[in-house]
């Protein structure tokens, strides 16, 4: 009988080319290489750049080199999720295969109508009100070809994981989260779906990230089930603030690596910034 074998760690870094890394990234990311090197196992590089309009060539050369600078490592080349839109249209297919999905036609107006419009500023899914849910008798039903498609969440069931870092974590479906975007209209899979995805088939074993993205893993927690992957370990840092208490945003261009490598800081010097707590 073939003994169990655990699986090498592996982690991943996930950044947007959609603007320079700041000092929330570095403390991710570093924060993902010491969890790496103490378990003796790797790192993969990979660019969520499906933001078509956002992404940008420079961003992504800067990405690597403060990485690089910071004294980052990774192994094998780096995966760029625009060229993976295989992967991820297959995952959908079997998402509606099973039923799991249904499409939307919610504009955005009509999401602000309803009093659940989602904020620029805002990473979190505003929780959708389900007017499109198969049963409702929606009038736009049958416009698969003009519809985002979302995942039908259990409401009432309660998502629990424990996190490495933050602990246990509970969140209910429906009322702390709702029915979210898997596949928008114009084809192009939603965070939620490309990310989980990618952790599958990459084998990822652990996914360093911040906070504000517990939230975000009870969706991903179901879309994991209802598409067989293993689940990893979840491990959610502190966040990065700025002087007003705000979580670091791209905008904040005081606080990017590129900003204080300019200023003439040295690279432990940033470590050290980026790791107080």
């Amino acid at each position: 009988m073939r003994a169990n074998v655990t699986p090498m760690y592996r982690g991943r870094l996930a950044p947007s080319p959609t603007g320079y890394l700041h000092l929330g990234h570095a403390r991710t990311f570093l924060l993902a290489a010491e969890r790496a090197a103490a378990a003796g196992g790797e790192l993969r590089l990979r660019m969520d750049d499906l933001d078509r309009q956002r992404s940008r060539p420079e961003f992504l050369v800067g990405i690597v080199e403060d990485l690089r600078w910071l004294g980052i490592e990774w192994r094998g080349e780096i995966v760029r999720q625009s060229e993976r839109l295989s992967f991820y249209h297959d995952a959908f297919r079997r998402l509606r295969a099973s039923g799991a999905v249904y499409p939307c036609v919610c504009s955005r107006r009509d999401l602000q109508a309803a009093g659940h419009a989602p904020h620029a500023e805002d990473e979190d899914e505003p929780l959708y009100p389900g007017t499109c849910r198969p049963g409702t008798g929606c009038a736009h039903m049958g416009q698969e070809d003009a519809a985002a498609w979302r995942f039908h969440v259990p409401d009432g069931e309660v998502v629990r994981f424990h996190d490495a870092l933050a602990g246990p974590q509970a969140f209910v479906a429906g009322q702390d989260f709702g029915d979210f975007v898997v596949m928008r209209r114009d084809g192009v899979p939603s965070y939620q779906l490309a990310s989980v995805v990618d952790d599958g088939v990459m084998g990822i074993t652990e996914v360093v990230r911040g906070r504000d993205l517990l939230r975000s893993t009870a969706r991903q927690l179901l879309l994991q089930r209802a598409l067989g992957y293993d689940e990893p370990v979840w491990a959610h840092c502190e966040l990065v603030l700025n002087e007003r208490g705000e979580r670091l945003a791209k905008r904040d261009t005081a606080r990017s690596i590129r900003s204080l490598r300019e200023q003439g800081l040295a690279a432990d010097e940033v470590r050290q910034m980026a790791l107080v707590r």
